[in-house]
């Protein structure tokens, strides 16, 4: 079988090049057919079909713009596409039915004359035929004290979550949160921590209930790339388990702060307790990486590598080389699917590594791959393919041209390029090249990927240079390469979300300045941030906090905003009527990978396998 890849030649003679170095040579295609080793054989795990989270209907009830109280559900993979809804109250001893016909065509409805006291919603679906067939999960609400969001109270209250993982701890088909505090962040470039600072990770219940707390302890420093976690139902119980980097808890760091030495481990946590029920060593510290600096670039994440259960993914390295280790977890021991080395492959994946990974199944085999920057590993933890565009900041893994076939991979580079590829588009199954940028850029150091014009098909690509290379351009393509602006009139990179009535995008624009919005932090109080149509209107308004995530957590299909305030975190949810009904997106392999990496690493927002958009 032949192997695509895209090698880098240089009009010098190769070497690696630093971070400091970016790549400032020039670079060519040069196309290897055949493999440099003996492929791998593929993984085979104890599932006999694809593992999938048990989610309940997630309803929801928000106060209704005007008066009322605005109800939300899901609408699952295995709901009949003839699917209907009724929704009922129970209040005072009484059940009424509120639909006077079965809703079809949304999974949202309005109580416009809501009782004053306690009520308990659920919703019962119905066949092609008008039986009932079931009903949800019951919520009890008192109108008058309805809010926008849920809070979930932390065990501090004066902490702050830097980072939350969501997955259902308990079974009960609801999306519970792992929350990491507090929210600070040492790099490995900045000066290390002589505090003895540490991190904990927290657990709570969808209802708020406080599960467990637990030290990282000194040999976990507290920075993103020392301590990344991960939370799902790793063996297929219905159980969500917590995989993350440990370290002994008589670890020591030296004169400056930094944990240079000792023992690691991947560590798996139960969900309910935090109890450790599993350990095995992280990929090793070597020279290989670099200084200090490379070696400590730590991820975590999950494929599923055999198409029916997800394995765990303990990676290091990010500027030279990098490690990949595949875990199986059974329930009762971690089990070493394979080592993906990359100098078994090196120079073409040297500095490839970006600063989050997403897995997905590229190939159509219905096995996921792992892309980790501008390099793509199989699902056997062997090369599928190098882009040979060095690291970058930023990397989205998505349908972005509906008229092209399959998936393509957006990259956003750090290192300086002079062919204009700094900013370009490849294919996701081979890593060709489909655009690029076709001029200089320096470092870019954001990105993003939705459809915020509904005036050119596809999703618009928008990235934004880095004031430390020197330029601080901002560029909006459309999905076939075309500019739509550069500088003026291009939205920022940061979260964007589905929020209101159509299949646009909507992003985010601050309430209060720079200057506010730090002087608010330090007094404990919680900017505001708006929801915002690109170049349109104001669409809400009243998100308070830090974001820490968006996703499609519960209600219809449009997402969630979960942010951090002093001594809570917060989850939004939209009142807006929307024009249609959509499968979960949490429901999409990819859409749910992103999700899941959104607890380590830099943050993206996620996106689904497939176009979502005008």
């Amino acid at each position: 079988m032949k192997i695509r890849f895209l090698f880098l030649l240089l009009t010098v003679p190769f070497t690696v090049p630093t971070q400091a170095q970016d790549t400032r040579e020039r670079h060519y295609y040069y196309e290897i057919l055949e493999p440099r080793h003996e492929p791998k054989p593929k993984v085979d795990s104890f599932a006999t079909t694809r593992i999938k989270e048990k989610l309940n209907r997630g309803l929801t009830a928000t106060p209704a713009t005007g008066n009322g109280v605005f109800l939300s559900w899901r609408l699952l993979e295995s709901d009949p596409t003839d699917v209907s809804f009724h929704v009922y109250r129970e209040a005072n001893g009484e059940k009424e039915r509120l639909t006077s016909a079965p809703i079809r065509t949304v999974c949202h409805f309005t109580d416009t004359l809501p009782v004053q006291s306690q009520a308990t919603y659920y919703v019962a679906t119905l066949d092609g035929k008008g039986e009932e067939t079931g009903i949800s999960e019951k919520i009890s609400i008192e109108a008058g004290s309805l809010k926008n969001y849920r809070s979930i109270p932390l065990k501090d209250k004066e902490g702050r979550a830097g980072k939350v993982g969501v997955a259902d701890l308990n079974g009960d088909g609801t999306y519970d949160y792992i929350i990491r505090t507090p929210a600070s962040n040492v790099d490995p470039g900045m000066p290390g921590n002589l505090n003895g600072d540490t991190y904990q990770l927290e657990a709570y219940l969808s209802d708020g209930t406080f599960l467990w707390s637990k030290d990282l302890g000194l040999g976990i420093e507290p920075g993103i790339w020392y301590s990344p976690y991960i939370v799902y139902d790793f063996n297929g119980d219905g159980k969500a388990e917590v995989a993350l980097k440990t370290a002994p808890k008589n670890a020591t760091r030296n004169e400056k702060g930094r944990v240079d030495s000792g023992e690691e481990y991947l560590s798996i946590w139960d969900g309910m307790t935090g109890k450790e029920i599993a350990r095995v060593d992280w990929p090793e510290r070597n020279d290989r990486y670099g200084n200090l600096i490379r070696q400590n670039r730590n991820q975590i994440g999950l494929a599923f590598l055999d198409g029916k259960k997800p394995y765990i993914l303990a990676c290091r390295g990010t500027y030279k080389l990098m490690v990949v280790d595949a875990w199986e977890w059974d329930g009762k021991k971690l089990k070493r699917a394979w080592r993906w080395d990359g100098d078994e492959e090196n120079p073409i994946v040297r500095s490839m590594g970006a600063h989050s990974m997403v897995c997905g199944d590229v190939d159509n085999d219905g096995r996921d791959e792992i892309l980790l920057g501008s390099c793509m590993v199989d699902d056997n933890g062997t090369l599928l393919w190098s882009a040979g565009t060095g690291h970058p900041d930023k990397i989205y893994l998505t349908d972005i041209d509906p008229n092209r076939p399959g998936m393509e991979v957006f990259l956003c580079l750090e290192p300086f390029h002079t062919d204009g590829r700094g900013v370009c588009m490849v294919d996701a199954k081979t890593g060709e090249q489909v655009w690029n940028i076709g001029h200089n850029t320096y470092h870019i150091g954001n990105g993003m990927v939705a459809d915020i014009d509904p005036h050119h098909p596809g999703l618009e690509c928008f990235a934004s240079e880095d004031k430390k290379g020197g330029s601080t351009d901002n560029y909006l393509l459309t999905a076939a390469g075309k500019y739509l602006a550069r500088n003026e009139g291009v939205p920022p990179c940061g979260d964007w979300v589905w929020w209101d009535d159509d299949l646009l995008r909507e992003g985010f624009r601050q309430t209060y300045s720079r200057e506010e919005m730090i002087a608010r932090w330090k007094a404990g109080k919680p900017g505001s941030t708006d929801i915002v149509k690109w170049k349109g209107d104001n669409v809400w308004s009243g998100i308070e906090g830090s974001i820490l995530m968006v996703a499609d957590l519960y209600g219809d299909w449009r997402e969630e905003i979960v942010t951090a305030v002093r001594g809570e975190i917060r989850i939004y949810t939209t009142n807006l009527p929307a024009s249609d009904r959509r499968i979960t997106l949490m429901q999409d392999p990819i859409y749910r990978n992103y999700v899941a990496h959104r607890s380590m690493g830099y943050p993206q927002p996620p996106v689904p396998s497939y176009y979502l958009g005008e």
